[in-house]
């Protein structure tokens, strides 16, 4: 029989608190009363995974609950949509042209929302489950809506979601279609605001966030992220990658990644952790590295991002903990870079993906050029999400299509005009 890490609570990552209350989504209770917002994560006493060896996860299944005895919920069966079962890619061509042979894509579009949020949604609905949770909801502007209105779906509760006006339509009609209650408001702030009403007055679940300054999303449900950790060194041949660059705003993914490793690192089945990049548009987590704070401090948002739903003036704890851990960076990012990025990954590698997942590349692109990165090294990105979850800022950068007419000549014709092919020859 398959043995389980032992859940001990909650903890905190700054002064190592331990709470008991499964529902305290809020942060450590003690840093917050000296002015420092911290997330919770979970505790495990990982004893009882003594000796595990790579044959334990070909046991049970596959996808993201044959990791079970390594995450934390266990007496309700399992919310799934057959999540945690996505490629990792050999980028060969970019990698060739950037000089950096063993580069590599972890696509998560291929979950069942198309994007990472998946494994999050799938252990926060399934922990709600066991709590005897009546009604799930989020502040989101996409594709954690879209995933936690799926898994709401799933469990059969319903689901109540914050949104902006701002946000694209593509994702207000995901969050829809899977039957969630789905409102929009003037600010970010006031979404909060009225979430955590919810929370506190009526004991609604939440899968995200809900408080200013931010700590990140539900620490059970960022638990869900460790399996790419685990997967990635899986496909590896159980070793792990030199540097794993995420896309991140809060930190949830970039965080609940680097623990994976670090999990795998305790219990032998890789020899070290990768170092950790995060890919963020304003850089806030680059910021506090650079100035050496002991805590991310809002930095300036010049001009909205293309890679909207990670565009936070925010850092948070849990993300600057996993880069100081691993002895990482954060990179700003630019408009132009991150379509650039999304060109190269759709047109060289076959992965179209949404502008905030070509974050990852874009991060990449930029330490490639500046030699910052090590060509012998492995290099894992992590895609987070399809390209259709915003088709409209792909079609910015994408010419007219051209109307073809009957004739086979000018057919050519129209080809080697639009699009330079000359393939009468």
């Amino acid at each position: 029989m398959i043995q389980e890490a032992r859940v001990l609570g909650l903890q905190c990552l700054r002064c190592g608190s331990r709470f008991d209350d499964p529902r305290l989504f809020t942060g450590c209770l003690r840093c917050s009363a000296d002015g420092v917002a911290v997330n919770l994560t979970v505790a495990y006493d990982l004893a009882p995974l003594a000796g595990v060896t790579p044959d334990t996860f070909t046991q049970v299944g596959k996808g993201l609950w044959r990791f079970r005895h390594l995450l934390p919920v266990r007496s309700a069966p399992p919310v799934s949509l057959g999540e945690g079962t996505t490629p990792l890619v050999h980028l060969e061509r970019l990698g060739r042209r950037l000089g950096l042979p063993r580069l590599y894509a972890k696509d998560e579009s291929q979950n069942p929302t198309w994007s990472y949020k998946d494994r999050l949604c799938a252990v926060a609905v399934t922990h709600a489950v066991e709590m005897g949770a009546r009604v799930i909801t989020i502040s989101s502007t996409g594709n954690h809506g879209a995933s936690t209105a799926a898994y709401a779906a799933r469990a059969g509760l319903p689901c109540v979601i914050f949104t902006l006006a701002s946000v694209p339509e593509t994702m207000k009609t995901l969050m829809q279609a899977y039957g969630a209650a789905v409102v929009e408001c003037p600010t970010s702030e006031s979404r909060w605001d009225l979430m955590r009403q919810g929370v506190e007055r009526f004991g609604w679940y939440p899968t995200s966030g809900f408080i200013a300054p931010p700590v990140g999303s539900n620490p059970w449900g960022i638990e869900g992220y460790k399996t790419i950790a685990y997967k990635v060194a899986e496909d590896l041949g159980w070793t792990a990658p030199d540097v794993v660059v995420v896309p991140s705003a809060y930190s949830d993914g970039l965080y609940g990644i680097w623990k994976g490793w670090t999990e795998l690192q305790a219990l032998g089945l890789v020899k070290h952790a990768p170092r950790m990049i995060a890919a963020e548009p304003f850089g806030p987590l680059a910021h506090a590295i650079e100035r050496g704070l002991p805590a991310p401090e809002p930095v300036e948002a010049p001009a909205p991002s293309v890679a909207f739903s990670i565009a936070s003036r925010y850092g948070t704890w849990q993300g600057l903990a996993a880069l100081r851990e691993s002895g990482g960076a954060g990179v700003r990012l630019t408009d132009e870079g991150v379509l650039e990025a999304q060109r190269a990954l759709a047109r060289e590698e076959g992965l179209f993906v949404e502008p905030s997942a070509a974050a990852s590349m874009t991060a990449v692109m930029q330490l490639a050029g500046r030699k910052a990165l090590d060509p012998e090294q492995t290099i894992v990105v992590v895609l987070t999400s399809g390209g259709l979850k915003d088709p409209g800022a792909s079609r910015a950068w994408l010419p007219p299509v051209p109307a073809a007419g009957a004739d086979f000549d000018r057919l050519l014709a129209v080809l080697r005009e639009a699009y330079g092919l000359a393939l009468d020859r």
